[in-house]
């Protein structure tokens, strides 16, 4: 609670379902595996957004980071349920951006490349995807956990008071918008 920790300023929305997607054709894709990504990907951010809001509405402000996806941008085949949530996430990053904005909370994004973190190791598409991505972007290497900490630390501290409703890509080159 607020009394035991404190105000809250800081929520990173990190929560996804991606390692356990087997990537496959959208009409082999049934309703429920679809719903179970929309929900957490996209309905997980907007519950936890409005859980968190009114402390730090009560604190003052406050810093929301959500944690997109490159895919989003290049729409990688056998995985439209994901890439469709993780748009979700950038919508709902600008609109709560733009309604939160004039109560000192900014709200961004970050988009990452493919990360080579414990949990996508095992994922069924990894291996195959691992030299095609690393070949695609300009910094020629495999992207790691702690590639997203600088842009992280970033958007939470008051450098980045002035930016609001922003996805910020992570992903060595690959995107470039």
């Amino acid at each position: 609670t607020e009394k035991e920790v404190g105000a809250l300023n800081i929520l990173v929305n990190n929560a996804s379902i991606f390692a356990d997607l087997q990537p496959k054709p959208f009409l082999q894709i049934d309703n429920d595996e679809f719903d179970k990504v929309m929900t957490v990907n996209a309905r997980g951010v907007h519950q936890a957004c409005k859980a968190v809001v009114p402390a730090m509405l009560r604190a003052g402000g406050g810093k929301i980071v959500n944690i997109a996806s490159g895919t989003f941008y290049y729409g990688p085949p056998g995985l439209s349920h994901y890439t469709a949530s993780k748009g979700a996430v950038i919508a709902l990053t600008r609109g709560y951006g733009r309604e939160l904005g004039d109560k000192n909370i900014q709200v961004n994004a970050i988009a990452p490349g493919l990360t080579e973190s414990e949990s996508i190791q095992g994922h069924a598409g990894f291996d195959p995807a691992r030299a095609p991505t690393v070949q695609s972007r300009s910094i020629k290497r495999e992207m790691v956990p702690e590639d997203l900490l600088g842009s992280l630390m970033y958007l939470v501290t008051p450098d980045s008071d002035f930016v609001t409703g922003q996805t910020l890509n992570v992903d060595g080159g690959k995107v470039n918008l």
